[in-house]
């Protein structure tokens, strides 16, 4: 008996390791679908490279956002949200909602009214005066659009600079044609910003 159990044991041995092998490989399979199927579906990453966002967010931050927050629902005005930049869908830009479809949307001496109100938008989020552009400024949101401006107005490069940046990378040449880069469809929204990671630490 004894000899036939020396005889059994490194076959049994192999099966063992080979099981506990299949089992960690198994594991690892299903934890890389996962994060693809929620990477894809779920949620939207993205770094900031700029100071468009601050005090809100700071160069350098990172953001996670929630593809689904809109599947039954619309943005809303004030939302921040993560994007595809009209100028280069391969990059993705974070701003802020300001017009909804069909608004008019009117940048007058630093203040933004929405259908001739005559009370403007409350903006307790800008970190300093807005001086650059900001004022003189028109904007008709088609349907299932959305106008969008960065908090730090005087650096950000916003819907107020797209159509020009539009024409200057010759993906248009008039003026009407590069109107249409200067709104985000909703189709273009890839989800809400609602957390972020490596936030720059106060006083560095």
């Amino acid at each position: 008996m004894e000899e036939e159990k020396k005889t059994t044991d490194p076959s049994a041995k192999k099966k063992a390791i080979a099981k506990e092998i299949f089992s960690w490989v198994r594991v690892i399979v299903i934890a890389l679908l996962l994060t693809v199927v929620i990477r894809k579906f779920i949620i939207v990453n993205a770094e900031v490279p700029s100071s468009s966002m601050v005090s809100l967010i700071y160069p350098g931050d990172r953001l996670i956002g929630f593809r689904l927050s809109y599947l039954f629902s619309d943005p809303k005005r004030f939302d921040v949200v993560i994007f595809r930049y009209p100028v280069d869908p391969e990059e993705k830009f974070i701003k802020r909602v300001i017009g909804l479809p069909g608004e008019k949307v009117a940048i007058e001496d630093g203040k933004i009214y929405i259908n001739d109100s005559a009370t403007p938008l409350d903006e307790p989020y800008l970190p300093e005066e807005w001086l650059v552009g900001n004022d003189g400024l028109i904007y008709e949101v088609p349907e299932n659009s959305y106008f969008l401006l960065g908090d730090n107005r005087n650096i950000s490069l916003d819907a107020r600079y797209w159509a020009e940046e539009a024409m200057d990378e010759g993906l248009v040449d008039n003026w009407d044609d590069a109107e249409a880069y200067t709104f985000v469809p909703k189709s273009e929204i890839l989800g809400k910003a609602i957390f972020k990671y490596y936030p720059k630490l106060e006083g560095l």
